[in-house]
């Protein structure tokens, strides 16, 4: 059985005041509860990711927006940072190939899958971003469009354990655009096929498909009780505790 997992991205958001208020108060909401049916995890900047990770936590992994290309830990590469250096910092994952980096920084499938791998191999569990764009989705490409970034962006050696998959189709990302449900339920179908033709179907089953894209407590509960949508990449709605954990709540 494949837990959910509500996960913010809060993007370049939040100076420190402002960071570790938001951060306290969803650790505040967890701590609330004796267990939760969910995993939350948050992926603040890097400027405040050890900060938030020294402090107490409780049921809430910390992440990193992004992780070096390199599979060095140390070398001549200013101003990346390692999956090494983002493990020695307390977080447990690291989002890579979202769509603003696949298309402002033209990251292609072969980059996120290096970063992929070089999250994996030292630790972190990867959340590897796919989604297709307005104009893909409107020519009938977006099956096939994230089936190609599933062959192209998922290391052969993941499991449930060191991988995420989160499907964001970009004409929704912040724009209040929210594809059907018999949308999200085709496309996340399409992602689960792939992966076993990639994987194995024992392996694929074990992997968490998060949907992302204008996602909100009024919303949520439709969204996640789609068969396998096991979760929310949440941006915009992440930066609110109300909203955040407004999403959350909706899965108790």
């Amino acid at each position: 059985m494949r837990r959910k997992l509500i996960a913010g991205n809060w993007k370049m958001n939040c100076l420190k005041e402002d960071g570790l208020a938001l951060a306290s108060a969803v650790f505040q909401k967890c701590s609330e509860y004796k267990t939760l049916p969910f995993d939350v995890l948050i992926c603040p900047p890097l400027s405040l990711l050890g900060q938030i990770a020294s402090l107490p936590h409780p049921m809430t992994a910390i992440g990193s927006q992004d992780v070096s290309l390199a599979p060095k830990d140390f070398g001549a590469f200013t101003g990346d940072v390692s999956a090494e250096m983002i493990k020695d910092l307390g977080a447990s994952y690291a989002i890579v190939g979202h769509s603003e980096r696949r298309t402002m920084r033209h990251e292609t499938d072969a980059v996120v899958l290096e970063k992929a791998k070089n999250a994996q191999q030292k630790g972190l569990t990867a959340v590897i971003c796919i989604g297709e764009t307005e104009q893909e989705r409107e020519s009938g490409l977006a099956l096939s469009v994230v089936s190609k970034q599933i062959k192209g962006s998922v290391p052969t050696d993941s499991t449930g354990d060191n991988c995420v998959i989160a499907y964001e189709p970009v004409w929704a990302i912040g724009t209040g655009k929210v594809p059907s449900v018999a949308d999200v339920a085709e496309v996340h179908a399409a992602i689960r096929h792939e992966l076993a033709n990639l994987l194995g179907s024992e392996k694929a089953e074990t992997i968490r498909i998060l949907y992302g894209g204008s996602v909100k407590p009024s919303n949520a509960k439709e969204l996640l009780s789609v068969p396998n949508v096991d979760g929310a990449l949440i941006g915009g709605a992440s930066l609110k505790i109300a909203d955040f954990w407004g999403i959350a709540e909706t899965q108790f």
